[in-house]
């Protein structure tokens, strides 16, 4: 918790692997992935899972396990980057190698009660030159600023021996100055009863249950407020994580999807539907793929349809990553 407040905004973490091995990182036992979430300073609150990977909520954020990618995000003043270390003793044993590197966030509201090795992002970036294994030799930074006070900072590495292609895309999407009377329904009611019965009255009061119906849904609400969720479908996943508080508040969504299924139509209902549940005043929307995705084209007309006007747009090609795209935007209402 930073003494002014708590930090919404996550840092991400996502390491691919290569290996013989079908099960891969999903061997890990539950004891190495609280050991992982230790160094990180956070635990597993709930979780679910299918054929394709397993999805936890943390105590800050959320942790993705497929049989050759992880994916941890955390928020608050987390650790993130202290679990490489502890991830890579035990990938050896599993035979895997990491393949690619990327690491992301946006700019913190409470950037001086952010510890080692987060105190800034070229301190991130030694720590992770110092941590990954030596074969990640095409490594990128960059930090894509606009006009507003939101900018996103890449690191990607990846191994120049190991095709990095992908035909999915991540939307990671951030807000800030939420709409107070919506942000007031993530308070929870004295007698909602556990974490997860009063996430699962949460999730259908805010109107997050229409985002993706029909999806898994893993969700839990935090005392006296707060909210986070994964659902799951197929390998695709989407994530959402509230601070509501009055002066902070901050939501964010992160989904995925294939380029060649992205539907406009459904992207920019889906898009929509996020932004009626917060209607935030500043968004920021980091959009990854390759380099012919169109997708974040439709974000940008879902969410300026939806109400909110772009500020400016943001480029940059990085090897483990593919393109990105980083778009601001700021509410009408």
């Amino acid at each position: 918790m930073a003494a002014t407040g708590f930090e919404g905004f996550e840092k991400r973490l996502e390491l691919k692997f290569t290996g013989e091995s079908v099960d891969g990182l999903r061997q890990l036992d539950m004891q190495a992935i609280e050991d992982i979430l230790d160094a990180a300073q956070c635990t597993i609150v709930s979780g679910i899972g299918n054929r394709q990977f397993d999805a936890y909520v943390l105590s800050e954020s959320s942790l993705f396990i497929y049989p050759k990618k992880i994916i941890i995000k955390t928020c608050g003043t987390t650790q993130l980057l202290k679990a490489i270390p502890v991830l890579l003793a035990h990938t050896p044993k599993l035979g895997l190698n990491v393949s690619s590197c990327r690491y992301t966030r946006g700019s913190f509201i409470f950037p001086k009660a952010q510890p080692y090795p987060h105190r800034n992002f070229e301190e991130e970036v030694s720590y992770l030159n110092q941590n990954l294994p030596s074969n990640l030799t095409e490594i990128k930074t960059n930090v894509l600023c606009t006009k507003t006070s939101h900018s996103w900072h890449v690191y990607s590495a990846a191994d120049p021996n190991v095709p990095q292609a992908t035909s999915l895309y991540t939307i990671e999407m951030c807000m800030t100055g939420l709409d107070r009377e919506l942000a007031r329904k993530f308070y929870r009611q004295h007698d909602a009863g556990s974490g997860d019965m009063a996430g699962k009255e949460m999730t259908v009061v805010t109107g997050i249950a229409g985002i993706h119906p029909g999806a898994i849904v893993c969700d839990h609400a935090f005392d006296p407020c707060g909210y986070s969720m994964n659902s799951i479908n197929d390998r695709r996943y989407s994530t959402i994580h509230v601070t509501p508080e009055d002066g902070h508040s901050y939501a964010s969504f992160e989904c995925t999807g294939e380029e060649e299924d992205s539907c406009s139509c459904k992207l920019m209902k889906e898009l929509g539907r996020v932004v009626e549940v917060f209607r935030p005043m500043t968004l920021s929307v980091a959009v990854t793929g390759t380099s012919r995705s169109q997708v974040w084209k439709q974000v940008q007309a879902a969410i300026e349809t939806a109400g909110l006007e772009q500020q400016n747009c943001k480029r940059g090609d990085f090897p483990a990553a593919g393109t990105v795209v980083f778009q601001a935007f700021h509410g009408q209402y």
